[in-house]
C-alpha cells in the first residue's frame, strides 16, 4: 500500500471534527495487540506533547500500544485521554495489579497548531474525537490502505501558503524489513520551491524531478500571493511524525530512528525545526524481523529507509490535500494539486535501489 500500514500489526484511523467553524481532528496510530517498543525525538522549538518522558530509555515503561497526533495545539491533547479509555477498556496497558483490568495504558500524543483554521477558535479536538479516532482504527483490517490528505490530524493543517495533510509511504528493504511512515504536514517553512514549483521532497525520488511547465508555474505563484496577502494568521505550525518497522529494536535504537527521520523533514520541508514550530518524530517497533547479528551496522539501512519514508510522505500528503477557501474567515490556503494539477511525478524507488539511492541531504 506504500503506508504505514506496510508495517504488520499496524493500524491507523482518523477523525474529523463536525459542523460550522470545525477544521481539526486527531489521527492514531495504533500498535499489534502486546504493543510496540516506542522512541520520541522532538526537534521543533515550540512542541506540545503528552507521555513524552516515558518514551526515554533510562524509564520504566517498555512498549507503547498508541500514538496520538491531534490538531487543537494543547488544547488538542485531550484526545489521548479517549484513547486512554478505550485501550484501558481492551485491558491494554502496563499492568499494575493482579487483576488483568488493571492497567495504565501510556498513550504518548503531539499537538500542531490549527485554531481557527476553519472560523471557530474553539473547534478543537477532545477525548471523544480521540476515541473516534482509535475506534476508525481498531476497524480497520490489517494492511489498510491509509486516508491522505484532509483528513484526521490534517484536517487543518497548512504547509507555509499551500494547504497540508497526511501523507504516509514505505519502504521495504531486501532483508523483508519494512519501514514505514505517516506524516502530518503543517509547517511553518514551505515543501515547494518558488523557483520551480516542484515539491522539495521530489528532489531526492528516484527519478529526477518534473517541473510544472512556466506558464502553469506562474499562475501559481500569482495565486500564492493573493491567497497570503488574505491572510493574516501567526506561522504557529508543527509537522507530527510516526515511523514504524517490524525490526526487533531497542529502545536506544528507536530513538536513533526517530532521530534520523527527521532529516526526511529536512529534505522536504524548507525552513524546518523553526521556534514556531514543534515537530517531533515518535518510533515504533514490533519486534517480528530481527536485524542481521553478523553486521554490526544493520541499523544504518532502517534509519535511511525512515528518512526516505518521511520524505515521500510529505510529498503525498501536499499531493492530496484539497484547499481551503475562506472557509468562515479561516484563511485561504490552495492545495498543490489546484495550483498545479497533476503533472507527472517521480517514482518510487525499488528495492533494488534501496532507499538511499539518489537521495541527496536537504
Amino acid at each position: 500500500m506504500d503506508a504505514l500500514t506496510d508495517v504488520a500489526g499496524i493500524r491507523v484511523g482518523h477523525a474529523s471534527l463536525a459542523g460550522r467553524g470545525a477544521l481539526s481532528g486527531t489521527t492514531v496510530v495504533l500498535a499489534p495487540e502486546g504493543g510496540a517498543v516506542a522512541a520520541v525525538d522532538v526537534r521543533g522549538g515550540g512542541p506540545g506533547t503528552r507521555e513524552t518522558d516515558a518514551l526515554d530509555p533510562r524509564n520504566l515503561v517498555q512498549r507503547i500500544d498508541a500514538v496520538v497526533l491531534t490538531g487543537g495545539s494543547a488544547f488538542g491533547l485531550d484526545a489521548a485521554s479517549g484513547v486512554m479509555a478505550w485501550l484501558e477498556e481492551q485491558g491494554r496497558g502496563v499492568r499494575v495489579g493482579a487483576d488483568p483490568a488493571q492497567v495504565v495504558p501510556v498513550v504518548p500524543a503531539a499537538c500542531l497548531f490549527d485554531l481557527g483554521r476553519g472560523g471557530d477558535w474553539r473547534a478543537r479536538p477532545d477525548a471523544s474525537t480521540g476515541r473516534a479516532a482509535v475506534e476508525d482504527a481498531a476497524r480497520t483490517e490489517p494492511g489498510a490502505a491509509v486516508a491522505e490528505g484532509c483528513v484526521g490530524a490534517g484536517t487543518g493543517a497548512v504547509a507555509g501558503q499551500l494547504k497540508g495533510g497526511v501523507g504516509t509511504a514505505s519502504v521495504l528493504l531486501p532483508s523483508g524489513i519494512t519501514v514505514g511512515a505517516l506524516v502530518v504536514v503543517n509547517a511553518a517553512g514551505s515543501v515547494l520551491d518558488p523557483r520551480t514549483g516542484v515539491l522539495y521532497g521530489e528532489y531526492g525520488a528516484a527519478e529526477p524531478a518534473v517541473a510544472p511547465a512556466p506558464e502553469v508555474h506562474r499562475t501559481a505563484r500569482q495565486r500564492l500571493a493573493q491567497a497570503h496577502d488574505g491572510n493574516a494568521r501567526p506561522l504557529l505550525n508543527t509537522t507530527l511524525a510516526v515511523v514504524a518497522t517490524d525490526a526487533d529494536l531497542g529502545r536506544a535504537q528507536a530513538q536513533k530512528l526517530a532521530g534520523t527521520a527527521h532529516d526526511g523533514l529536512a529534505r522536504a520541508i524548507r525552513p524546518v525545526h523553526l521556534l514556531t514550530d514543534g515537530d517531533t518524530v515518535f518510533a515504533l517497533a514490533t519486534g517480528e524481523r530481527t536485524l542481521d547479528p553478523a553486521n554490526p551496522i544493520a541499523l544504518n539501512d532502517l534509519l535511511a529507509a525512515g528518512a526516505e519514508a518521511v520524505a515521500r510522505a510529505i510529498v503525498k500528503a501536499a499531493r492530496a490535500a484539497t484547499g481551503v477557501n475562506g472557509r468562515e474567515g479561516g484563511g485561504t490556503y490552495p492545495s498543490y494539486g489546484e495550483l498545479y494539477g497533476m503533472h507527472p511525478r517521480p517514482g518510487r524507488p525499488t528495492d533494488d535501489e534501496g532507499p538511499m539511492a539518489d537521495s541527496p541531504s536537504a
